[in-house]
């Protein structure tokens, strides 16, 4: 057994790559708005108009002048007279002057000489044509104004921004149908040796099914990226090297899948540096699940080779792929995936010295407290997260958790 690689902690890892890559124009698509959620923005969006267009409503109520309601109260109401109803959906045809009141709807626009509106349930009906308002307002009062939204001209959104359901919401409520992305990057994934069979087959003795081109194409697609997978290779260097070569042409990074380790038999590392320069970058992480893992450069592409195991292939691929593939889509803000607090269950051994990723199980509920319980198992052993809610990470310079301690879990 060859001495094992020098290591380096993920985040020293991603930055390595991060810096080795060269600056390249990231490719745009013109999306239309309805597909683009999760994309991400390939120049700065700004508005065409104000938004809203019109002073709005935001209560049912009377549209009137702040100024004739000042004094009133309870005990000595101000009286107005009802002079129309401004019906939703048009403009308002309706004007108000001094004691005079439009019924208005939320929503709605308010009656011409109006400043404000005052709530139903602050007035009374004197008679079919007269109300009593019991409490003043404000110029403005329950009223949303042109442009408090947003004005034109306003950047909406900046170029590398990751779009969100409410994102497209603005965009729509200002007419814009159709997005400029960055192109989804087009990850090739390449699942190797002797041993795996697809999933469809019969495994037999002494081999087993692939997990992992299915588990990664899940992570990639999540991810915004385009899975490619390029199906099974055997433990033969030259059809290794030859499927990589065709994976890399196509494909803005390449995943090997297995093949890290530091077996004489695993090849991904040789091939790596036979793809092109600079080749590996990183070989080894200061992380369980996942040390054997591989970080390299071809071509200006990230290139990964990430352990057979399904477990560290799931951890390494989101502390080191997912990263990467936002950066080629001109993400400069990683979105951090969701977290909850909880309350560690055992104690949780670690080495100092690098960083564990546990499967934990949460139980309680968010409000009094959620507890973690490890779900412990081998690597490969793929239920072992599907029986998990997210992953507890033990810091680099932590033995190891005690149970009572609070943690962060990284939720899937």
């Amino acid at each position: 057994m060859p001495e094992f690689f020098n290591v380096l902690p993920p985040d020293q890892a991603l930055q390595a790559l991060i810096e080795a890559l060269p600056p390249s124009p990231v490719a745009i698509e013109e999306l239309p708005l309805e597909n683009s959620l999760g994309r991400v923005t390939a120049s700065d969006l700004f508005s065409r108009e104000d938004l809203p267009a019109f002073p709005r409503s935001t209560m049912d109520g009377y549209s009137l002048r702040a100024a004739d309601t000042f004094g009133a109260s309870e005990g000595l109401p101000a009286y107005f007279s009802i002079v129309g109803e401004v019906a939703m959906g048009r403009p308002s045809h309706i004007t108000v002057a001094v004691g005079e009141a439009a019924v208005t709807y939320t929503g709605g626009m308010l009656a011409q000489g109006a400043d404000a509106v005052v709530m139903v349930e602050n007035t009374q009906a004197v008679d079919s044509a007269t109300i009593e308002v019991t409490r003043p307002v404000a110029p403005g009062e329950n009223v949303v104004q042109p442009g408090e939204d947003i004005n034109s001209g306003e950047r909406l959104l900046p170029a590398g921004h990751l779009l969100r359901p409410q994102d497209l919401g603005g965009l729509a409520a200002l007419g814009v149908t159709t997005v400029q992305a960055s192109r989804r990057p087009r990850v090739a994934i390449l699942s190797m040796g002797d041993e795996v069979v697809p999933p469809d087959m019969d495994p037999g003795p002494g081999r087993i099914r692939d997990v992992n081109t299915y588990t990664i194409a899940a992570q990639v697609t999540r991810a915004g990226g385009e899975p490619l997978p390029l199906g099974i290779v055997p433990d033969d260097y030259e059809e290794q090297l030859s499927a990589a070569r065709s994976g890399l042409k196509h494909a803005d990074s390449l995943v090997f899948s297995a093949g890290s380790s530091v077996s004489v038999r695993d090849l991904t590392a040789e091939i790596i540096n036979a793809l092109g320069e600079p080749g590996v970058l990183v070989h080894g992480l200061s992380i369980r699940p996942g040390k054997p893992a591989i970080v390299g450069l071809v071509q200006g592409k990230p290139v990964f080779g990430l352990p057979g195991n399904p477990v560290s292939a799931m951890v390494v691929f989101d502390l080191l792929v997912r990263p990467a593939l936002y950066h080629l889509a001109g993400c400069p803000s990683l979105p951090e995936p969701a977290t909850a607090t909880a309350t560690v269950a055992l104690d949780i051994a670690s080495a100092s010295g690098r960083e564990d990723y546990v499967p934990v199980r949460l139980t309680g509920n968010a409000e009094n407290c959620l507890t973690a319980e490890p779900v412990f198992g081998k690597s490969n052993l793929i239920f072992t997260l599907i029986r998990a809610d997210g992953l507890v990470k033990v810091p680099l310079d932590k033995a190891g958790l005690y149970a009572g301690e609070t943690v962060r879990v990284r939720l899937f």
